[in-house]
């Protein structure tokens, strides 16, 4: 099959679509972003937030944030999350936030996935702040699991790729399990 040259830009490969909590003066902020991921092996993740928006400055501060999984039903608040800023706009009424006792991020009660975080490591890149925060806690939604494990059919992950949003398809196969010993 012939490749054809497209633009270097990160953004067309996908991504999970998260939206970070942050708390700021005793109110919850939210914000969408496809710059997310595993860093490690450790329960470490990485999201990385351009230095203008409220809910850097929210984790500058106090050294947490949540990263919740919205599933499709959440679309239009998790696009609503992205397109405004928390400079102007109260986002705290979208969710219903719970809080871990472990740490002051609002956690979203209506994601079928939320992770609590502490900030361990920060780096600075062209505008953006890159936020690295070991995974304090972890909430799953009872309807989410298979079998004693979180499924990801059930979660139904938002996935990003260029400026549109994708659904999770099927299963293809269990990790280091399809390949032969070859």
């Amino acid at each position: 099959m012939q490749k054809i040259s497209i633009p270097a830009y990160p953004m067309l490969n996908p991504n999970p679509i998260v939206i970070i909590g942050t708390q700021r003066g005793g109110r919850a902020n939210y914000t969408t972003v496809g710059a997310f991921g595993v860093v490690c092996l450790g329960p470490i993740f990485f999201v990385s937030l351009k230095d203008s928006h409220q809910s850097t400055a929210n984790i500058r501060e106090n050294g947490w944030f949540s990263v919740n999984v919205p599933s499709p039903d959440l679309l239009a608040q998790t696009d609503y999350c992205g397109r405004v800023s928390g400079l102007t706009e109260d986002k705290s009424p979208l969710f219903t936030p719970f809080y871990d006792e472990k740490g002051p991020a609002p956690l979203i009660s209506e994601a079928p996935l939320t992770y609590l975080c502490r900030v361990t490591d920060t780096h600075a890149i062209q505008g953006f702040t890159v936020f690295f925060g070991e995974i304090i806690s972890a909430y799953l939604n009872e309807s989410c699991f298979r079998e004693g494990q979180p499924d990801p059919g059930k979660i139904q992950p938002i996935l990003g790729m260029g400026a549109a949003y994708f659904g999770l398809g099927a299963e293809l196969g269990k990790v280091f399990q399809i390949s032969s010993n070859k």
